[in-house]
């Protein structure tokens, strides 16, 4: 397996580096910008007439050095039940499913909370719900960043806002930068291609994880177990990420951004600076650690024994959306890649969408 893991995983940074050049004073409308987008993945129309899909298809997920197959299958009705199923053929368990409805988590097989041992306390009521509610968003999160490469636009389960931030350019072309923010402090950065007019990628900074552990949009879980994330190529074969000139290929690594004022964004390389990948062990650019030879925070003994941990730096993660084709006059993104820092930890292929088909409304409740 370690044998056509490694290729898969180098060939998506083999682009040259990406450079940023400045634009000036002048911005943009990002309503016109997602306008454009609308109109380029079908129109506002038939987006807008889109009720309900389903999808299918396959996801190899980077677990360790194994590349692990999983066949899903997607239901959502529009704009607030989502579910996510997810087979992995090579495990002997069932499948598993991952969504919401309304504000509901729903999931299969059923959560069950274990009883407390003889003589600990039961379990504390507020705790649980508080840790559904934050599964629950974190579902609504990633169906967010998958909605706005199917239909660039969020939706009223969870809605997001959008201001211009700048361009970015790389070798397959300039993308417009638009930064995304919803409830509970969500942000994101949303890049459209600047000819194309078609999202091709979606970056957020996240928690360190281990390949393989994030999930996919969607929301179902990485390993063990996308709760997040559908993906790619037939059973054995190696994920390939997109070639650098197809149409809707992303921009790889993540451009630096330039805004209108011309200064790069923060965080971002200055223009005409190669990106890279953050330093083994570093901080991300502009993740919030301190800068280097920066005092120690009040109460922390700097190499003391009872110095508290350092928190993990956040890491950036992408979502890019390549390979799209038309379905019923929509064109739709059949290859998806997601990437935690320099890693590619799970490719998407999906197999076929259905525009509004009949889905039996068993499929958004929790089974008893």
């Amino acid at each position: 397996m370690r044998l056509f893991f490694r290729p898969m995983i180098l060939c998506g940074f083999a682009a040259a580096a990406v450079l940023a050049r400045p634009l000036g004073a002048q911005s943009k409308d990002p309503a016109v910008i997602l306008a454009s987008a609308r109109q380029a993945m079908g129109g506002d129309a038939k987006l807008s007439a889109v009720k309900s899909f389903t999808a299918t298809g396959r996801t190899r997920q980077v677990r360790g050095d194994n590349l692990v197959p999983i066949e899903f299958e997607i239901f959502a009705e529009l704009p607030d039940k989502y579910l996510r199923k997810d087979e992995v053929p090579a495990q002997e368990s069932g499948p598993t499913a991952t969504g919401f409805n309304g504000d509901e988590l729903v999931v299969d097989p059923p959560q069950v909370t274990p009883p407390a041992p003889p003589g600990a306390p039961a379990p504390n009521p507020a705790m649980l719900e508080a840790a559904r509610k934050g599964r629950v968003t974190t579902v609504k999160q990633d169906f967010a960043r998958l909605a706005l490469g199917l239909f660039a636009s969020s939706f009223s389960s969870y809605p997001l806002t959008f201001t211009y931030v700048g361009e970015a350019e790389a070798p397959q072309g300039k993308a417009d930068v638009l930064d995304g923010k919803g409830p509970n402090n969500f942000t994101l950065r949303l890049f459209i291609h600047q000819q194309t007019h078609l999202p091709i990628m979606v970056s957020w900074q996240g928690a360190p994880a281990g390949r393989g552990r994030g999930p996919m949009p969607g929301g179902a879980p990485g390993a063990p177990g996308p709760g997040g994330g559908p993906p790619a190529g037939g059973r054995g074969a190696t994920p390939a990420a997109p070639p650098s000139g197809e149409r809707g290929a992303p921009p790889n690594p993540t451009p630096a951004v330039v805004p209108p004022g011309g200064a790069p964004a923060p965080g971002a390389p200055a223009s005409g600076a190669p990106l890279s990948a953050p330093p083994t062990g570093g901080a991300a650019p502009g993740s919030g650690a301190p800068p280097a030879g920066a005092p120690a925070a009040a109460g922390a003994a700097p190499g003391g024994r009872g110095a508290p941990p350092a928190a993990p730096a956040p890491v950036e993660n992408r979502l890019y959306f390549a390979d799209y084709r038309e379905t019923d006059g929509i064109q739709f993104p059949f290859r998806l890649r997601r990437a935690v820092g320099p890693d590619t930890i799970e490719e998407t292929t999906f197999d076929r969408f259905k525009i509004n088909p009949k889905i039996d409304p068993r499929r958004f409740e929790n089974r008893k």
